[in-house]
């Protein structure tokens, strides 16, 4: 049957000619819009929220950890709600964006936590925003759990893996991603040097710093201080925070967080931040053209086979367990 593939995920190899083919591609992208629309009606029920489907969904799914950087995704956010509010960025010139966050932070983890009550309260000041209302929205989703992921992830088309160069011990969620026709946007990290290799580099959008000059950054002494006042869009959202603008005017709020990005920043969130914001112009303006995005996406699911639970048990049975499939 057709089906086969169930059973050995490897077999999706076989849909990578049908990237070229436009009839397909255009029946896979059909597929992904409605699970968009699904996952609207699934939000609107579980949590009260009004998503536009029309819009990319780009989602960060993590735990809340500084070396993950959701930091770096809220600043970005941050950085475009300040560029479409001063009109900096035209209209026209705008891909409407939604982004969701789910995380979980350890209880006494302060600047995880802060950060995410960082995030609703960027997300509250955006939603109540008539000038970007259809351009721009943040959600942090409640509860982050399993019955989300499977709702959510069939659902993204943009995935962060923006963790530091050389701190990610491994992360299967950007695998689960790829394998569910999401492209994504990350470092030299973790799975994702495996997923590049996998999938093409045509099909990954790379960014940021490798190992070698994140060490080298160390070494020599890394003032993220710099960073903050080379580059003026950085140095706003940084700013916004610091002001008020998302603490209902209070200074204090978020001190303790912005004091960590200027004189600490042990991950260097500030470093990779203007390489960020250019690899996000560049996934816009792929975005644009829907044929290709969904082409790149047929092929991020032909070749995220490898990545199945299902191999690495069998992996497991030939090298550590030394045993045959009971069927």
């Amino acid at each position: 049957g057709t089906d086969k593939w169930v059973a050995d995920l490897e077999l999706l190899k076989g849909l990578e000619p049908l990237a070229k083919d436009d009839e397909f591609v255009k029946k896979f992208a059909a597929v992904k819009k409605a699970n968009k629309h699904a996952f609207v009606g699934f939000a609107k029920d579980h949590y009260g929220i009004d998503i536009d489907e029309n819009t990319l969904f780009n989602t960060m799914v993590k735990r809340l950890h500084e070396y993950k950087r959701q930091s770096l995704k809220i600043l970005a956010v941050i950085s475009t709600y300040a560029d479409i509010k001063s009109g900096k960025v035209k209209a026209e010139d705008i891909t409407p964006r939604t982004v969701f966050f789910g995380a979980k932070a350890a209880p006494g983890y302060y600047l995880a936590k802060m950060t995410i009550e960082l995030i609703n309260n960027v997300s509250r000041v955006i939603s109540s925003d008539s000038a970007v209302k259809g351009k721009l929205a943040v959600h942090m989703l409640p509860n982050y759990n399993v019955e989300m992921a499977q709702n959510l992830i069939p659902a993204t088309e943009l995935d962060e893996q923006i963790s530091q160069a050389g701190k990610e011990a491994s992360g299967t969620g950007n695998m689960k991603f790829a394998l569910n026709g999401a492209l994504t946007v990350g470092t030299l990290d973790g799975a994702n040097v495996e997923i590049r290799e996998r999938v093409g580099a045509d099909n990954f959008f790379l960014f940021g710093m490798t190992v070698d000059e994140v060490e080298a950054q160390y070494a020599n002494g890394y003032d993220p201080a710099k960073y903050y006042e080379a580059d003026p869009r950085l140095k706003q959202a940084i700013d916004l925070v610091a002001d008020g603008t998302f603490s209902n005017g209070d200074r204090n709020t978020y001190s303790p967080l912005v004091a960590d990005w200027l004189t600490k920043d042990w991950f260097m969130t500030l470093a990779d931040f203007s390489a960020y914001m250019g690899i996000q112009s560049e996934i816009e303006a792929l975005y644009a053209d829907e044929l290709e995005w969904n082409r790149k996406a047929v092929l991020n699911v032909a070749n995220s086979g490898y990545f199945s639970s299902d191999r690495s048990m069998e992996d497991y049975l030939e090298r550590i367990w030394h045993t045959a499939p009971l069927a």
